[in-house]
């Protein structure tokens, strides 16, 4: 049944790349016009470059595909297998896909500025600077939790150390051998991709544990780690593009087909039936809407993904025609990995049997209606699921159980990780659009941008403060619960900027309209549930974070309204 349920999903997602992206491209965004590209019009060695597009594919999948893809399914599946699979579905052909790729086209369109930035264009200065503002702080708690997240993972996997780290050098090789000796990106890509599996084999018999080298607790090591994972997206953030970025996430974008070829490999020959039930009807949730709608956030549409794809991805962008393999299509090979996430904590879970979880400790035999006993496990155990389940599916192909797990692991710290230093990059050009924006001309230098973008992170990541509960914890984590309504009000005011946009061409804007008001409606109830819950925990500060974002969102909602009624009166 869930192997079923895979083959249908899939199948949908080919005919919405065959057919709806299609007609959005030719009808919406004229993809198929041949305009100068930024890439090529601005080209600087370092940020504009133009790139080959399946290179481009490569580096703006394994930009979007982090964690959250991963995390958001496996927290979700305690409504069931249903709900989770059938947004994933729909959200990503109708609502994601549509998303990233009219950012990709509208900015590729403005000599690759931002979305935040073309604000300025169809709704004024003050609503780019707000939008600008939003897109900060955004992006400031992303980078904070990765790198946390990411350094819980080095911690936890020690196996997943050497292959994470090898790959840097070996990535920068490949892109020295492309970018200056004009070589093919395919073969040394495949070479990098056999030694990094090789690497997770060596990892696993010797882990790199800082706690047996160093002599270090868990708490110091993951501060350690931490503190390298900002030297590196700071360095990363300033390097040419095509010398790391490019490189490593191309190999990453082929660990990721391997790895979602293996999954649904073990899935079908292991054929297992749903281990949950179609739609929860008792537990201890919140209520599925709006909550699930902000938690499969990034498996179906994401905010941040539209940062990508105007900040990075648009300055390399060769021609017009790319967009929709780069833009609709990596979102779909998202949305298969939010897919996978999801059969593994909904039918994987069950072929698993001991193990340990984070929220719960050991458990003998893992099922279903264990691992999702209660909700606070669920959001606890996170992406366990996926490790777990994912690893019983490359377990039905023969592969040893720690092997399998170090596998999965090493998979979701190479996105997070991706989409680590694409954040820090990204976070630059904002921090230089503001720049901009204000009058500030030194903000728009590179370093000076780079340390802006980063030292909020680093407070984030390391100031301590209570939660609701009572417990001392890092800012990043208090404030993440957040996150999903947040990005989804991201995605919302992108959607708005598109609309206008598009709308000033006289394109049909339906398609950006109808999924622009389900998400903000969505994300707005989301955002006011959480308010709810944090006065009556007397959590004021979270309470004020989160009345700030909602004051922010409306204003920019009048601003749209504005710029609607200054667009019908120059039709009329």
């Amino acid at each position: 049944m869930a192997a079923l349920a895979a083959l249908v999903v899939l199948a949908c997602f080919a005919l919405g790349y065959r057919f709806y992206a299609r007609w959005v491209g030719a009808r919406i965004f004229g993809d198929d016009e041949t305009i100068e590209m930024p890439s090529i019009a601005k080209e600087d060695g370092v940020d504009f470059v133009p790139t080959d597009r399946h290179v481009l594919f490569g580096h703006h999948f394994t930009s979007i595909a982090g964690a959250a893809p991963i995390v958001g399914p496996c927290v979700a599946a305690y409504w069931g297998w249903l709900p989770a699979l059938a947004w994933v579905v729909l959200g990503t052909i109708f609502l994601g896909a549509v998303h990233d790729f009219g950012a990709l086209v509208a900015s590729a369109r403005e000599g690759g500025r931002s979305i935040a930035d073309l604000a300025n264009d169809v709704m004024g200065g003050r609503a780019r600077v707000l939008f600008l503002c939003f897109v900060l702080v955004l992006v400031w708690l992303v980078l904070a939790v990765f790198a946390m997240v990411i350094a819980g993972l080095f911690v936890a996997q020690p196996a997943s150390v050497l292959p994470i780290q090898a790959e840097i050098p070996m990535a920068m090789a490949i892109g020295w051998l492309i970018h200056k000796k004009k070589i093919g990106a395919l073969v040394p890509s495949l070479v990098v991709l056999v030694a990094l599996y090789a690497l997770v084999w060596v990892g696993t018999k010797a882990p790199f544990d800082l706690r047996a080298i160093a002599g270090w607790d868990a708490t110091t090591s993951r501060r350690a780690w931490i503190v390298f994972l900002f030297v590196y997206a700071a360095v990363a953030s300033l390097l040419p593009v095509w010398l790391l970025l490019q490189p490593r996430d191309f190999v990453n974008s082929h660990q990721l087909f391997v790895g979602l070829a293996a999954l649904f490999g073990g899935l079908f020959f292991a054929w297992p039936e749903f281990d949950a039930p179609a739609v929860r009807t008792d537990g201890d949730a919140p209520s599925i809407f709006p909550l699930l709608f902000v938690t499969v956030a990034c498996g179906a549409i994401s905010g941040f993904h539209g940062l990508v794809s105007s900040g990075t991805t648009s300055k390399q962008l060769r021609s017009l025609s790319d967009a929709r393999m780069v833009g609709y299509g990596a979102m779909l090979g998202e949305g298969a990995l939010a897919l996978a996430s999801t059969l593994a904590a909904v039918a994987g879970i069950a072929l698993v049997g001991a193990c340990t979880l984070p929220g719960q400790g050991a458990i003998a035999d893992l099922s279903w209606a264990t691992y999702y006993d209660r909700w606070a496990h669920a959001g606890a155990n996170q992406a366990s699921a996926f490790v777990l389940g994912g690893g019983a599916f490359l377990e039905q192909l023969g592969i040893p159980t720690e092997l399998a797990r170090t596998v999965m692991a090493v998979l979701v710290i190479s996105f997070a990780a991706t989409t680590l230093d694409t954040a820090a990059r990204i976070q630059r050009f904002i921090v230089a659009e503001l720049g901009q924006a204000v009058g500030v001309k030194a903000l728009t230098k590179p370093t000076l941008a780079t340390a802006i973008a980063l030292l909020p992170a680093v407070f984030l990541a390391f100031g301590q403060t209570t939660d609701p509960s009572g417990q001392t914890r890092e800012l990043g984590w208090v404030l993440w619960p957040l996150f999903g309504a947040s990005n989804q009000l991201l995605a919302a005011l992108a959607l708005v900027v598109m609309a206008l946009y598009f709308a000033v061409r006289r394109k049909p804007v339906l398609p950006l309209v109808i999924p622009m008001v389900l998400v903000t409606v969505a994300s707005v109830l989301a955002l006011l549930e959480k308010l709810r819950q944090f006065v009556g925990q007397e959590a004021w500060g979270l309470a004020a974070f989160a009345a700030a974002l909602l004051a922010l969102t409306f204003w920019m909602l009048v601003e749209a309204g504005r710029a609607v009624g200054r667009l019908r009166d120059a039709a009329t």
